[in-house]
């Protein structure tokens, strides 16, 4: 229920022009400082992922991994994204809470998965 909520919140992120979807888009919003929400697909490429990571943890801004491609994609009207930004500050507090409902941190670090990185504290990336 909580990630159906998740996926509905990025629709109506995208609705409101406040998307930034896709890698070249999303890096130039983190840069820019226009970014308060970073989400990348947990399918993504480990070499995404980890450029993700550490461009998030320089830049300040939280980033977590979540979902698949196709529906990060479906969820904002597009085909499949590996990387979104959120470019409105309400709406990514929104997502934020309903990322620490969906995520289990200690599933997650089973998993090998990194689910949210916040300034310094981040979770390892699977292998590293």
């Amino acid at each position: 229920m909580n990630e159906r909520k998740l996926l509905s919140l990025l629709g109506l992120a995208a609705k409101a022009g406040k998307v930034a979807s896709g890698e070249f888009s999303t890096e130039k919003a983190v840069k820019t400082g226009k970014a308060y929400l970073v989400l990348v697909a947990e399918e993504a490429s480990g070499n995404t992922k980890k450029k993700f990571l550490n461009m998030c943890t320089y830049y300040k801004v939280p980033c977590y991994f979540f979902g698949e491609k196709a529906a990060l994609g479906k969820a904002i009207g597009k085909e499949f994204r590996a990387s979104l930004a959120l470019l409105d500050e309400n709406l990514g507090r929104a997502v934020e809470k309903q990322m620490e409902n969906v995520a289990d941190p200690k599933i997650a670090e089973q998993k090998g998965q990194v689910v949210k990185c916040r300034e310094s504290e981040c979770m390892k990336l699977p292998g590293k």
